[in-house]
Parts: C-alpha cells; structure tokens; sequence
C-alpha cells in the first residue's frame, strides 16, 4: 500500500503518537496540544516535523513544522509555520500529532512505548508465568492491562506497586499481585 504522494507504507517513518489536538488559541494560529509524551519540553521544540494522524493511525495532510513552542496549564500552545490563522486549525480537533520514532529519544530501559505492551509475558517476581497481556484499558485511574492467564482473564493495574520491572528486549512484566487476584 501507498500513502501520500507514492510513499510505500514500508518507506514511511514510523511515527508515534505524541500529542492530541485540541482547540485553537487566539487568532494568530496557535493550537492547545494536550501532550502524549513525559517530556513534551524535548518533543515540542521549534524545528520538529510533526504529521497529523486520523483515529485510525492515518496520514492527514502535510507535514506540519513547529514554528514555536510553551507550555499553558496542562497542555501545550503550538504554532505551525506557515498557519497564521486560527480557522485552518478548527477541523483538526481531536486529531493526533505523530513524531518520527527515529527523532525521539528512546525509552529507557525500564520504559516502554503503551503500544508495545500487548503480547508482553506477565511473571511473578518467582519467574512463574501468569499470562499473556492480550489487551489494554486507558481507565480513569490509569492504564490497565488485561492478562490472559492459564485458567482466566484478569486486569492488572499498570501501576509501580504492581508492575515490578519492565523487560523491554524480552517483552516481561515482572509483576507483584495481590492476594487473590489470580484466583
């Protein structure tokens, strides 16, 4: 498959998700970017090539480009080169910004990227199996992952007092449950 202008799917960068768009701001062509990322001060810097993704992961549009950057409350005010006005903006809420994977800092060894977690092996702290994470819950009180184990389905918070350590390289959770969660 093709994306835009001829671009095989294979050929495009991988992007990662990194903001949501929200609203725009004043008149002048700002736009409130509630950010996906911890360090959103390293991704929202002037310079950096941004694409704007549909629900479905989809290419929308041009390259956009960060003409500048600050932070308001808990979101971020972008302004586009080249958008000096706040009407092209309106149409975009709700869409999200993707970065080049190859241009962000990479996660650090304990860290992993939300999309990578399904598929990952659940292990208590005893190397003893416990499942399979098959599917994730973007909850009110934080993410969750659902765990296939060997004899049921269960959700496990993915939270420091659960999640023990993140084994990237060998996709491992190693996880300290409480009593009776499995069973």
């Amino acid at each position: 498959p093709c994306g835009p202008e001829g671009v095989s799917e294979t050929e495009r960068p991988r992007l990662l998700a990194v903001g949501r768009l929200r609203k725009p701001d004043g008149l002048k062509g700002e736009c409130a970017v509630f950010p996906l990322t911890d360090t959103p001060d390293l991704v929202f810097v002037p310079g950096r090539p941004l694409q704007r993704l549909g629900l479905d992961g989809s290419l929308l549009g041009e390259v956009l480009v960060i003409e500048r950057s600050r932070p308001f409350h808990r979101e971020w005010l972008l302004k586009f080169q080249g958008l000096d006005h706040r009407d092209a903006l309106q149409e975009w809420r709700g869409q999200f910004l993707g970065a080049p994977a190859d241009q962000l800092e990479p996660p650090a060894a304990d860290e992993v990227y939300v999309h990578e977690l399904e598929g990952f092996a659940v292990r208590d702290s005893q190397g003893s199996a416990l499942g399979l994470v098959t599917a994730l819950y973007h909850l009110p009180a934080g993410l969750t992952l659902e765990v296939q184990g060997p004899r049921r389905e269960f959700l496990l918070p993915f939270r420091k007092e659960f999640v023990r350590q993140v084994d990237r390289a060998a996709r491992v959770l190693v996880v300290e449950l409480p009593e009776g969660l499995v069973e």
